[in-house]
């Protein structure tokens, strides 16, 4: 079995001696190397240029269409709002000539249906209305739709529903069918009120405008070279409302199989949002990014998307070039390379053969190079060079001592700055970070997150340097408006603390540490996992000093009395595991608190 072994090493051996030479040229090496730091540069540079080309068009990308959603979504906020204000002009009328005592009575028919249709005959988007008492009886003015009778019935019914509780009333969108006119609608039904429910109207209103629109964005985005971006609209059950391809899409199709829409009918109801989707089409799976922007008025929401293939073409096509152009520089690289590489590699060949020459006993030897480059003088500068290195890696290790030393330094100086500008919380900064460094630490956290929750506790006030001392220095309790300015100190901070690079990592414990796991923090009101652990954290080191330590609207308490309170609070408001490591440190004695006094 060993022999067998041997053998098969000794194959290996002569195979690696037969595909590789005894001994490579240092020519060959050292114009490997010139390729090298002449192609690749501009091959990364190239990728890098295209790949921040291929960034800056989708951010382009996701502004656009932000910029169209948002446009369009406030376009339609715009005309239901125009909309009810003709509708309040009607109820003022109806008002005025006390006709909202009974729409339904039969004296009063006649000249409401006469004001109702004036009024239809003097706008251009209102179709059809209603005005109905609480039995639904009245009157109807406008374009006779008998094919939608049925639907309309039902949906006046809905609508009526909705008016007795006083709520407006939103129908989806329909199309109705006139005499020589097909019509998009929606119908919008108004409580009547006057001391008590009186009825409602319910009007059909046109949709044309609004689709209308949508066609002359997607005729702009076609002249601008983005022909393939489209926006729609949908409802909140994910039905069709407008598009501007009429002969694909239709009215009230079902749209919740994209991915967007989905997103929007999940939570996308009061925020824009840009995402990237697969869209599956002719049984091909595309790569899409889209936007969505919420009407929240109507529920429905605006829907702008384009296939990423086609907004990053340029991207694509840069780095198809740079890949082109690597490939001439390799070519010229190498002649110009090879020359380069024989005017170093002569006097190395030279020394190279006299060394062996001299290796084999020959003395009679000598190196003679006519070349004035510092080869010869390799030999007796090496250790001299590694020397001067090494002193000067030295200098540069404790030059980063000092610096991270004076980088501490100050901000112990600035978190003292700030807790001496109100003297209930004098060293209050430094025990919220001697607390959030023991709880870290409890936690098994890692020591590079530890360092970074001991800097953002020292630093998570720095923000009151920004709130007026009257405020901040007040020995009583604050204000409702009071407690609304000191809680900006959060985002102050922030705001203080981002430019410096070195301490952006920092921002969370800042930023957070006045959140809630159960959302009624500030400044956001993040909930759950929405809040970092540093901050996590940190809101309990604070609270844990706050309450140990006397304040103008308490005094101290002691630590066993604070941790029932943090307690009672587990999971509203703090992190349970990070109480049970403040629990854990002070049951095992790590953590002790006398009045004014942190023990560790």
């Amino acid at each position: 079995m060993r022999g067998r072994l041997l053998q098969a090493r000794a194959r290996v051996k002569s195979w690696l001696q037969w595909l590789l030479p005894k001994r490579i040229r240092i020519l060959y090496v050292v114009l490997a190397g010139l390729l090298l730091l002449s192609v690749v540069p501009l091959l990364f540079y190239g990728w890098y240029v295209s790949g921040q080309s291929r960034k800056a068009l989708e951010t382009n990308e996701r502004v656009l269409q932000t910029t169209i959603t948002r446009s369009l979504a406030q376009e339609i906020r715009d005309y239901r709002r125009n909309i009810a204000t003709e509708i309040d002009s009607l109820i003022s009328m109806l008002q005025r000539t006390a006709a909202i005592e009974d729409v339904g009575s039969p004296q009063r028919q006649q000249s409401l249906r006469e004001a109702t249709e004036a009024f239809i005959r003097s706008t251009d988007n209102i179709l059809y209305i209603a005005i109905v008492n609480p039995q639904l009886k009245g009157i109807q003015a406008g374009s006779p739709l008998p094919q939608e009778e049925p639907f309309l019935g039902r949906s006046l019914e809905n609508a009526a529903e909705a008016a007795h509780q006083g709520m407006q009333y939103h129908g989806g969108a329909m199309v109705v069918q006139r005499a020589n006119e097909t019509a998009t609608v929606m119908l919008l039904g108004v409580p009547l009120w006057q001391r008590e429910y009186k009825g409602m109207i319910a009007a059909l209103v046109r949709l044309e405008p609004l689709l209308r629109r949508l066609e002359q964005s997607s005729q702009w985005l076609a002249e601008a070279n983005r022909w393939s971006l489209v926006a729609y609209v949908v409802d909140g059950n994910g039905r069709l409302v407008l598009h501007p391809d009429t002969k694909r899409f239709r009215v009230g199709q079902d749209m919740t199989g994209v991915p967007i829409v989905q997103d929007f009918l999940v939570g996308g109801r009061l925020t824009t949002v840009t995402t990237a989707f697969l869209l599956e089409e002719n049984k091909k799976k595309i790569e899409i990014l889209g936007t969505y922007a919420p009407v929240a008025e109507l529920d429905w929401g605006v829907v702008a998307q384009r296939p990423t293939q086609d907004a990053f073409r340029i991207a694509s096509s840069m780095q198809r070039s740079a890949l082109l152009l690597a490939l001439v520089a390799v070519l010229i690289s190498g002649g110009i390379g090879y020359y380069a590489a024989r005017r170093i590699t002569t006097p190395i060949h030279t020394l190279a053969e006299t060394t062996r020459a001299i290796a084999k006993g020959d003395f009679s030897q000598r190196v003679t190079l006519t070349s004035r480059t510092e080869i010869g003088e390799l030999a007796q500068t090496f250790n001299l060079m590694t020397g001067d290195l090494q002193q000067y890696v030295e200098r540069l290790k404790q030059a980063a001592q000092e610096n991270h030393e004076l980088f501490i330094g100050s901000i112990r100086t600035l978190a003292a700055a700030i807790d001496e500008k109100d003297p209930y919380t004098r060293g209050h900064s430094g025990r919220v970070a001697k607390y959030s460094v023991i709880l870290a630490e409890t936690m098994g956290l890692p020591e590079e997150e530890v360092y970074k929750i001991r800097i953002s506790a020292m630093l998570h006030d720095v923000g009151k340097i920004g709130i007026d001392d009257r405020v901040l220095k007040k020995p009583a309790g604050l204000t409702m408006e009071e407690f609304e300015l000191m809680k900006q100190h959060t985002i102050k901070g922030a705001n203080i603390i981002r430019p410096v690079a070195r301490l952006r990592e920092m921002l969370p414990g800042i930023e957070y540490h006045h959140e809630s796991l159960d959302g009624h923090g500030y400044p956001y009101g993040l909930r759950g996992d929405e809040i970092p652990m540093v901050a996590r954290i940190i809101m309990i080191a604070d609270t844990l000093d706050a309450i140990t330590t006397n304040r103008p609207y308490q005094a101290a308490m002691e630590l066993e009395i604070a941790i029932e309170k943090i307690q009672a609070l587990v999971g509203k408001k703090y992190d349970p595991q990070a109480v049970d490591a403040l629990c854990t440190a002070v049951q095992e004695g790590r953590l002790k608190i006398t009045p004014q006094v942190v023990e560790v």
